[in-house]
């Protein structure tokens, strides 16, 4: 099990077995060395007795002011490393220590005297961790890796999540693709008694409770003031390490002014990595490349072709252990395995959309809403049933309009949708949920597990704020975090986010939605630190996604594989619908003004299926 996770720490394994009366136990940890790289922060770390034991995946920045606190209290160290400095915090102040931990961490800790187990995960979710509980076997790993390597393990796709991966292209947590098998939840402890074998949870912190707190009356110039210091203590903490660090810039606001900012702290260059696209509707690196130059950092560009990913999509099932949809993958697995060759960490910085409001999703959502909400919810509800009878006529007379059938089934959603972050979600769907009947043979279920959570969100905060939060809590951990946390990993990258810092979500979530966006412009407040490093001029131009050109890969290198992927004879009938698949690929291949994305789905299911369900390797 432990060596599934060898790509994660190549660096040292290390094992541990526990046999009680009631039970046994057994640890097992690969090591990515990044602080203290001596043998004394080998894990799993014990304590001299074997009472306690603790595997941690992570970092926790803050462990010196930590460790400085527990000498006071009589606590001694044989290491310099965090993962000693957590071991003692979790012995000394019990799961209250957590909330002490600045960082992102996945952690299982024993208590051996107890006979209890404790997984705990960071509070946005940076670094996932996993676990199975079902016949009286509890397993537990950063991936689902090592869970499918126990022979117990039963490979049960849950159907829900079936539907949910191919409506949203990720499946939010605490669901996974299988059944008795969960994510821990962003800031989340999942604790199990080995005596009783009772499972039980607990929030110890949540965005929604940020969004909750009381908002900050102040100007837009003392609260960038205020935030300016933040991000600086936030970007420096994610500095240390006693391996070198780099940089991932795209030349947008968020990976500028992280790179802005550190690099006038710093006497040496900052070391920058981006990725670009030979097809300039999608290339980001020529900004990149203005902004490392402006800065005078150490740069490096990499291009991503065809072949490139012609060459990573087979890895694409290993990376990705359960079905993911993001496209964008596949060249943040590029760019880690170039960056890992100069480097041993980098960071990202991931966050920044959903903080400070970057995402175009978001007005979309509030203009639909505005547009509608005059109208009374009977009649909403009545024009979605019309829209939906008129469907068998209307589609058809718009056969190439874009996306056509997708957008009108939405519509018919958005209007039936009880909250904005459900119009939201809607709105940003792959495949609506009428067409998952074209694509799956027993449901059309979808999980609201993360998007339920709106009800929570208190009066103080506006449909912006909302959206903000959700978002948050869904799309950023479960596919945003996920995807760059695999990519980076898969070659042995430790990926930072400076942004994730919890201090910098508890103080934005309290700004006014206008510090964020306001008659169109966006990222207000953090556009007015960006500016006095970089020249408005520079910065100042519309934002591209993080998209890959698909359309063209298809129906050019990628078109072979497509085909034989994606053929009647290795679809599964018991789950999927051949035939419509069969015709969306062929559809979209004879040049169907389609979606890609909605191809790269169902193509990154398939070989994901492929992978771990055909022979249940």
């Amino acid at each position: 099990m432990t060596s599934t996770l060898s790509h994660r720490g190549p660096d040292d394994q290390g094992l541990e077995v526990v046999s009680m009366r009631e039970y046994s136990a057994g640890f097992g940890h690969q090591r990515l060395s990044i602080i203290d790289l001596s043998s004394n922060g080998h894990q799993p770390m014990t304590t001299g007795q074997g009472d306690y034991i603790i595997v941690l995946n992570g970092e926790i920045y803050n462990y010196q002011e930590i460790r400085e606190e527990l000498i006071q209290k009589g606590h001694t160290f044989s290491s310099t490393s965090d993962t000693e400095v957590a071991l003692k915090a979790l012995i000394e102040w019990g799961m209250k220590a957590v909330e002490k931990f600045t960082g992102m961490f996945a952690i299982v800790f024993a208590n051996i005297k107890q006979n209890k187990i404790y997984l705990l995960r960071d509070r946005a979710g940076v670094k996932p961790l996993y676990y199975y509980f079902h016949d009286g076997l509890f397993l537990f790993g950063s991936e689902l890796k090592p869970l499918m390597a126990h022979p117990k393990y039963r490979r049960e796709i849950d159907l829900t999540s079936l539907g949910t991966y191919f409506t949203d292209g990720y499946i939010t947590s605490p669901n996974t693709i299988f059944r008795n098998t969960y994510k821990v939840s962003p800031g989340e402890i999942v604790s199990l008694n080995l005596s009783t074998k009772e499972i039980n949870k607990k929030t110890y912190w949540s965005v929604i409770d940020a969004y909750n707190a009381e908002k900050l009356d102040i100007s837009l110039e003392e609260a960038a003031e205020e935030l300016e210091v933040i991000l600086k203590k936030a970007f420096n903490y994610r500095m240390i390490a006693d391996v070198p660090v780099g940089v991932f810039l795209s030349g947008g606001y968020d990976s500028s002014t992280l790179t802005a900012i550190l690099q006038s702290q710093l006497q040496n260059p900052v070391r920058t990595f981006t990725i670009g696209f030979h097809d300039k509707k999608f290339n980001e690196a020529r900004y990149a490349k203005e902004v490392a130059e402006y800065l005078g950092t150490n740069h490096t560009e990499v291009y991503c072709s065809p072949d490139d990913a012609l060459s990573f999509i087979p890895r694409h099932p290993e990376i990705y252990d359960e079905p993911f949809g993001d496209s964008s993958a596949l060249p943040t697995t590029l760019l880690s395995q170039i960056t890992r060759q100069e480097v041993k960490v980098s960071l990202s910085s991931d966050g920044g959309d959903e903080l400070f409001g970057g995402y175009v999703k978001y007005s979309r959502a509030l203009n639909f809403h505005r547009n509608t909400a005059f109208l009374p919810h009977t009649i909403k509800q009545m024009t979605a049933g019309l829209l939906q009878t008129m469907a068998p006529l209307a589609i058809p007379l718009m056969p190439g309009a874009y996306n056509f059938r997708t957008r009108y089934h939405k519509i018919t959603e958005m209007l039936k949708a009880s909250s904005i972050s459900d119009v939201m979600r809607i709105g940003n769907r792959f495949f609506s949920a009428h067409e998952l009947q074209d694509l799956l043979k027993n449901t059309q279920k979808v999980s609201d597990a993360g998007f339920s959570e709106h009800n929570l969100l208190n009066e103080k905060n506006d449909l912006f704020a909302r959206m903000q939060a959700i978002d948050y809590k869904t799309y950023l951990a479960d596919d945003i975090l996920c995807k760059v946390d695999r990519a980076s990993m898969s070659v042995g990258l430790e990926g930072r986010d400076p942004y994730l810092d919890h201090r910098i979500i508890e103080y934005a979530s309290r700004l006014p939605t206008a510090f964020k966006r306001d008659n169109g412009h966006d990222k207000i407040i953090l556009k007015h630190i960006t500016h006095k490093y970089l020249p408005v001029t520079m910065m100042n131009r519309p934002k591209m996604g993080f998209e890959v050109p698909l359309g063209n890969w298809f129906r050019g290198k990628l078109k072979d594989l497509v085909i034989d992927t994606l053929s009647p004879e290795t679809l599964d009938p018991e789950i999927l619908n051949v035939k419509g698949i069969v015709k969306f690929r062929d559809d979209f291949l004879r040049g169907k003004n389609e979606n890609p994305q909605k191809l790269w789905l169902i193509l990154a299911f398939q070989l994901w299926y492929d992978q771990w369900m055909s022979g249940k390797n």
